[in-house]
């Protein structure tokens, strides 16, 4: 009787793998680079984290890595949320990610549900169109312009409306509509649905991963962006939250925080810390509940059968 190599029964029946001295040792070694890898990109956000809880003339004397806070203080998340432009950089930014992505996504969906109609053939040249805009635009002295003639300059919809349509995250969903069978469709039909029918009551729910994925990506973007604001918005009570933070973080002055009381026991350093993780803190805790659909739904939407 011939046995495999390698292989030996366990003590409850089954068959476990029995590894060489050369695979164990292999095993080990990534193991740790695995682990020397996820600590090199932890540690700089612990860093941060410890930084923005430390007492700021502790935290000047510190020298090395920093693997806890230099005297537990709450003193820059207080001045952070007191100053009057931390809140209207929320308010501001709140709005930008939440109507702006909703607004992404009903356009998206649109635009690929139109696109990846079959009966269609306008949609094709639809299509090479938007594929055309991803390559080549009209640069940033163009967009100005146009936002300007639009009467959308220092306004928050200057950072809403120009951008409604991301023609890969429509690639995505258009891939995911065109995988979705005809029969469905054509069930629809005969039983009286019209095209927006069929849209919001088959290919949307169907679609349903792929769009958690696309909302995450609008989201993150939307949060993360301050270069359309830096050219779009003079207001300072307009400012985005990442923009307020990037002020702060260049010009290494916490008096640009509309004069928050920074008092010996809290400098400079600890409060750019604070700002830092106020505004990236919000955006981690929503990625979890997301991240479950993210690979299935790339995957989805990128892979045609």
């Amino acid at each position: 009787m011939m046995h495999d190599k390698g292989v030996k029964k366990s003590a409850r029946g089954g068959n476990s793998i029995r590894y060489s001295t050369g695979e164990n040792v292999f095993n080990v070694i990534n193991i740790l680079l695995l682990f020397a890898i996820s600590l090199c990109m932890l540690y700089p956000m612990m860093h941060v984290i410890f930084s923005s809880l430390s007492r700021g003339a502790l935290l000047m004397k510190h020298k090395g890595l920093l693997w806890k806070p230099e005297g537990f203080s709450l003193a820059a998340y207080k001045a952070v949320f007191r100053t009057p432009i931390i809140p209207l950089g929320y308010r501001n930014t709140l709005f930008v990610v939440i109507v702006g992505t909703a607004l992404n996504i009903v356009m998206t969906s649109l635009g690929a549900f139109f696109v990846s109609r079959r009966d269609q053939t306008v949609s094709k040249y639809v299509m090479v169109f938007f594929l055309f805009t991803m390559f080549f635009s009209g640069g940033m002295i163009p967009a100005y312009l146009n936002v300007k003639s639009l009467g959308l300059y220092n306004s928050l919809w200057a950072l809403v409306l120009p951008g409604l349509i991301s023609t890969y995250n429509l690639i995505i969903l258009r891939t995911a509509f065109q995988a979705i069978p005809e029969s469905l469709e054509e069930s629809a039909k005969l039983d009286g649905a019209n095209h927006f029918q069929i849209l919001t009551r088959i290919y949307l729910p169907l679609a349903g991963t792929v769009l958690a994925v696309l909302v995450l990506y609008y989201g993150v973007a939307h949060w993360n962006s301050w270069f359309s604001a830096m050219l779009y918005i003079q207001d300072r009570k307009l400012y985005p939250l990442q923009l307020i933070m990037r002020e702060v973080l260049i010009s290494n002055d916490v008096s640009q925080m509309y004069g928050a009381a920074v008092d010996v026991d809290m400098i400079a350093p600890t409060v750019q810390f604070a700002v830092i993780v106020s505004t990236t803190l919000p955006i981690l805790f929503i990625y979890p509940f997301l991240q479950k659909y993210f690979v299935k739904g790339v995957l989805i939407g990128s892979v045609k059968e």
